[in-house]
């Protein structure tokens, strides 16, 4: 027996199988001969050919099915096509099966193929066997696809070119003033961090100038990563406040991450009445686990 392969690990793989076909024809019905293993994609694959059928209700034919090897994660769709080739070797047109659509490999082992692939009546009646050799040839088609591996997307880089304008004060249209210290912003920013600002600032009731101040405003970007200990939690505490006034939703969950880690048997009843007054769910899930967990070991 003699095998030749021509592959493509992208769009497909063909391989011709030569069988000696009256040496085969003592294989009893149902036993079969399987190929070497050969690979189409990232797959390993076996052709199996039976010279007496692979099932009672088919002893009068040969049939042959494709079967999947190696290790899978997930199931395999493919599209095998089977045809019996002439002495130039070519497909025989009337001598050919093939799955319109493409199935699916859910294991490892699994055939899948036609169990009257040809009567051997009339193949011994054709002009087909060469020097009593059967030549079968597998065309294995992968449907083609896009790679959509999941990757982490690339970290914003919105946050230096914002910087940039507050240091440079470039565009800046509007004054803030925070502990006695005056700085100058953009109000198009403002409104986009909060609609409690976009109302203020581009509301009906604004007054046209361009120049506005807006006491007790804390610019709170990177405030929290420079904190650590209790003092980033009494920290977060009265950001939560200023994220509810100005409907910051981005900070009040920052906030919500700072008190959760510092929930414990001291803080737990303070927490609570904040997670409370600040409608904070995750903060109080995280309070209500805690305390069912001293509620277990009492």
């Amino acid at each position: 027996m003699a095998t030749c392969y021509s592959a493509s690990a992208i769009v497909g793989g063909t391989v011709t199988e030569q069988y000696v076909y009256k040496r085969t024809k003592e294989l009893p019905n149902t036993k079969r001969i399987q190929s070497p293993p050969f690979w189409v994609g990232k797959y390993s694959w076996r052709i199996s050919y039976y010279p007496n059928g692979s099932h009672p209700s088919y002893a009068d034919y040969i049939s042959v099915f494709l079967n999947l090897g190696g290790t899978i994660t997930k199931p395999v769709k493919v599209r095998p096509r089977f045809s019996l080739l002439d002495k130039a070797g070519n497909p025989v047109p009337a001598v050919r099966s093939q799955y319109t659509e493409s199935i699916e490999f859910f294991v490892v082992g699994a055939g899948k193929g036609f169990h009257d692939f040809i009567k051997r009546e009339g193949l011994e009646a054709s002009e087909h066997l060469v020097d009593d050799c059967l030549r079968i040839r597998c065309d294995v088609i992968l449907p083609a696809s896009i790679r959509t591996e999941d990757r982490a997307p690339p970290p914003s880089d919105l946050q230096r070119p914002l910087g940039n304008l507050f240091v440079n004060k470039e565009g800046a249209d509007i004054t803030f003033q925070v502990g006695g210290e005056t700085f100058s912003a953009h109000r198009c920013v403002l409104a986009s961090r909060s609609p409690v600002f976009r109302a203020e600032l581009f509301g009906a009731t604004r007054e046209g100038t361009t120049t506005t101040t807006i006491r007790d405003y804390i610019r709170i970007d990177d405030l929290l990563a420079e904190m650590t200990g209790l003092e980033e939690s009494m920290m977060a505490e009265h950001l939560l406040e200023a994220a509810g006034r100005y409907d910051m939703q981005g900070l009040k969950l920052i906030c919500e991450e700072k008190l959760s880690r510092d929930v414990n048997g001291n803080t737990v009843a303070k927490m609570l009445r904040l997670a409370v007054q600040h409608r904070c769910h995750t903060l109080r899930e995280t309070c209500v686990e805690f305390l069912n967990i001293l509620l277990h070991w009492m």
